[in-house]
């Protein structure tokens, strides 16, 4: 197909719409008619040849088509108006749509409001915050940066890495009390342990510390879970032990609602990453995001939760079979 046979003029319309998800708000946006938008989809579809929405009664949901252009127009779009804006002498605008994914825990400790602040700075851009404690498609859901904390599986995204974070063995007072404080890593095999499905090995823990040879844990675990944010909270019910992030973990241990066990060891430090979609650029919006995130942020090292500490020794049952 020639390019002259596409009106170039209805993409920003299109775009509109798909983002707004039908045309009365995409007409809202652009100031127009849903009359006109409809119409202009139409003839969008009849050059092109393709179906680019799904319509129901309630939603327009851009087709495999229509995502795929959506996807490959948007950075297009985006640098045009750079281009024009710069040619004009005038700062580059962010506008259209920035959708960040993250997960609860992220979104409450820092995210959340890294976005609103980001959204005040940008007024013609409108900012979207998706949470999920599961690890989303973001070329299924339209998300242009994720920003995801542990380790990265090997995949065709594009990451850029922020920060580390410490991982803490935790557990509530009232457990101590009860069972006894762990005084080894090899304790841990015999006490009750909360798993998080999300980790890649949630079962296997290597300890190391000074002058020590480091030492792998095994882990058996009747508690399961996939959210961070519910870990916390089974963990603070005072049933088992887990391992928190310190991000997680820094304000309960304030609190004394948890206590940090086995402090002379460490664990692995796990990473915060920004992670943009594959096949295409990052959006200007996004690249600027991840920019005023990380500087929200500040330095980032590996941070120790500051914290309750666990005796070095509990009661009758502090320590476990290995």
């Amino acid at each position: 197909m020639d390019l002259k046979d596409v009106d170039l003029n209805l993409l920003p319309v299109f775009a509109a719409v798909a983002d707004e998800g039908g045309c009365t708000a995409a007409a809202d946006r652009l100031g127009t008619s849903k009359a006109r938008v409809s119409l202009a989809i139409a003839r969008l579809e009849a050059s092109l040849g393709a179906t680019l929405f799904a319509r129901t009664t309630r939603r327009v949901a851009p087709t495999d088509a229509g995502r795929a252009l959506r996807e490959r127009c948007e950075p297009l779009l985006a640098g045009l108006a750079d281009a024009i804006a710069l040619a004009r002498g005038e700062e580059s605008t962010l506008s259209g749509t920035l959708r960040i994914a993250c997960s609860v825990e992220n979104a409450v400790q820092t995210v959340g409001d890294a976005a609103a602040r980001f959204a005040e700075r940008h007024p013609a851009l409108r900012v979207e915050l998706r949470t999920a404690d599961r690890v989303v498609d973001l070329v299924r859901e339209g998300i242009d940066v994720a920003i995801r904390s542990g380790w990265l599986r090997g995949s065709t995204l594009r990451a850029t890495r922020l920060g580390g974070f410490e991982q803490v063995v935790v557990a509530a007072p009232a457990y101590l009390k009860r069972a006894g404080t762990p005084a080894v890593p090899q304790d841990l095999a015999a006490r009750p342990w909360i798993a998080l499905d999300l980790l890649p090995a949630p079962l296997t823990w290597t300890f190391e510390a000074p002058r020590r040879r480091p030492v792998t844990v095994r882990i058996h675990a009747r508690l399961r879970v996939d959210s961070p944010s519910a870990l916390r909270s089974m963990v603070e019910a005072g049933t088992a032990v887990t391992v928190l992030d310190g991000g997680t973990a820094r304000e309960p241990l304030r609190r004394g609602v948890l206590v940090r066990l086995l402090p002379d060891w460490q664990l692995p430090a796990g990473g915060t990453h920004a992670v943009f979609p594959p096949g295409r650029h990052p959006s200007a919006a996004a690249r600027a995001f991840v920019e005023a995130y990380r500087a929200a942020l500040g330095p980032q090292a590996p941070e120790a939760a500051a914290a309750p500490r666990a005796p070095a020794r509990g009661g009758a049952g502090s320590r476990g079979s290995t």
